[in-house]
């Protein structure tokens, strides 16, 4: 009943700071956050999981319960975690707690409310990566939009109301095409299953048993393999706006630029992770032969991805928005790991969602602590930080060469992986290419990091304001420290997730020919 805990502390924890008074509401919210962080890292250390969890693994702290029948089919609660969704629910509440810390500063007003939803939200994610059967994951997939909308359009900046509307109708459009797609292949699959759990849905495509799906009314049917096909794309389009890749990343900036620096942290650490785990779990875990036919547009849209996202992050002054840029070009990496269906790529695309998720959180929390002392994100408006703010300026610094692949930092590792996967690809066309092509934009982030840093770091300090710019609290250096640890430690020993990953993910890549 451990996944069961995560989740119910920190919906508890909800109800009841909210209703606590504003004065006390920060410190309660953290503690509470600090249940379920440390439940998780005892669940990491005592892991004796093996095996993917939809094709057959050994499921650690693994709860099944009969629930509901729909017609022909079962809903059964059923949670459990293996090498790919643990190290995922021990960076939500890594991140949920160090985001809660790092509010202290900028939320002054309704705090308790602000709390309640950070931490409802952490049970909603913690739901989503435990999930195993499809209705139960879908309630935690919606339930986490409720509370980054209101995150969004109440705490956020002046356009709040239009960012977190934005956020709400595309995220939402994507889920129906998701859920469309994915109802398709269940209806195609007839009897072989009885339940709309994500096991025997993902055994059953994998074995082959997927038939024609009849059109009431008309006497005819699609056939098996145009099904396939279909409920692929129409369920890559959901998950790619979440992720988001291009042409479905338009929400993103905005959603950042408005939003405060705690749900940015959230954001762009955890919920991007939701759409690149479901193209995981979903796409080419229940369809890889539909994969591999689409591999080449796959990989274009990653590269396409890599290169635009930088390019566009490049052309930006806001710091929030050259940091939300650069998570487009950080994802396009993720799919292309997962088209190259290796040892490496996939392994690789599943390290680099907790890296990109500990660097992206790290950078929006720094941003967040300039701001909170200069009350501007502009880069031209900054110069001289570093020796106002040098811890924080240290920290930034190496953020940003994290993100640009410095070795011995988690960046490094992943991207390493990922390009060794797919130059090696045996079922993706012109890996080469697209695997040079994907490389070139670390040369484009490192371009607008490093220009970043420059104006805004170094220099004499000229920044007219009447907010007395000096050393950011104790509280925010202690968030933003400890993710700079955490990044190093998986930078100098990736081994500590990246083998129970890579033994979670072996049976999805076997169909690429290539075993370590």
């Amino acid at each position: 009943m451990l996944v069961e805990a995560l989740i119910a502390v920190p919906l508890v924890g909800a109800a009841v700071v909210a209703v606590a008074p504003n004065e006390y509401a920060e410190r309660l919210a953290l503690g509470v956050s600090a249940v379920p962080l440390v439940g998780s890292l005892y669940m990491y250390l005592a892991f004796d999981g093996s095996g993917n969890a939809l094709l057959g693994g050994d499921v650690a702290y693994e709860t099944f319960f009969e629930w509901l029948t729909l017609g022909p089919y079962a809903v059964n609660y059923h949670v459990g975690l293996d090498g790919i969704s643990l190290p995922l629910v021990v960076m939500t509440t890594v991140l949920t707690t160090l985001s809660i810390l790092s509010a202290w500063t900028p939320i002054d007003d309704r705090q308790r409310q602000f709390y309640g939803l950070m931490l409802f939200m952490e049970a909603a994610l913690v739901g989503v990566f435990a999930a195993l059967d499809f209705l139960l994951w879908f309630v935690f997939w919606e339930a986490v939009l409720v509370p980054m909308y209101f995150l969004i359009g109440v705490w956020g900046g002046p356009r709040r109301k239009y960012a977190a509307i934005k956020f709400f109708v595309y995220t939402n459009i994507a889920s129906l095409v998701m859920f469309i797609g994915f109802f398709a292949l269940v209806f195609g699959l007839g009897d072989a299953v009885g339940s709309t759990g994500l096991p025997e849905i993902a055994q059953a495509l994998r074995a082959g048993q997927l038939g024609a799906l009849g059109l009431p009314g008309t006497g005819a049917a699609i056939p098996a393999d145009v099904l396939a096909l279909s409920a692929f794309v129409a369920m890559f389009v959901g998950f790619a706006v979440k992720v988001p890749v291009v042409p479905f990343h338009t929400w993103l900036p905005d959603a950042h630029v408005e939003a405060p620096t705690p749900a940015s942290v959230m954001l762009a650490g955890v919920l991007l992770k939701m759409g690149t785990y479901a193209l995981l779990r979903f796409n080419f875990t229940m369809l890889p032969e539909q994969a591999a036919t689409l591999a080449v547009p796959i990989a274009a849209v990653a590269v396409v991805s890599v290169i635009y996202g930088a390019l566009l992050a490049l052309a930006q002054s806001d710091l929030k928005r050259i940091v939300a840029y650069s998570s487009v070009s950080s994802m396009g990496y993720v799919i292309l790991g997962l088209v190259a269906y290796s040892y490496y790529g996939v392994g690789g695309a599943t390290f680099q969602m907790i890296a990109h998720g500990l660097i992206s959180g790290l950078l929006f929390m720094t941003v967040g602590v300039f701001y909170n002392a200069t009350h501007t994100r502009m880069v031209g408006d900054m110069s001289g930080l570093a020796d106002r703010m040098p811890v924080t300026a240290s920290v930034f610094v190496a953020g940003a060469f994290a993100y640009m692949g410095l070795p011995l930092m988690a960046g490094f590792a992943a991207e390493l992986f990922i390009f060794l996967g797919a130059f090696r690809s045996t079922v993706l066309p012109a890996a080469p290419l697209f695997t040079a092509a994907a490389m070139f934009g670390i040369v484009v982030v490192a371009g607008y990091l490093l220009w970043a840093m420059q104006r805004s770091l170094f220099g004499p300090f000229r920044l007219e304001t009447d907010y007395d710019v000096g050393r950011a609290p104790v509280h925010d250096v202690a968030a933003i420290v400890t993710l700079v640890g955490l990044i190093v430690l998986l930078g100098t020993a990736p081994e500590l997730l990246y083998d129970m990953m890579s033994d979670a993910t072996v049976d999805v890549v076997e169909m690429g020919g290539e075993l370590p």
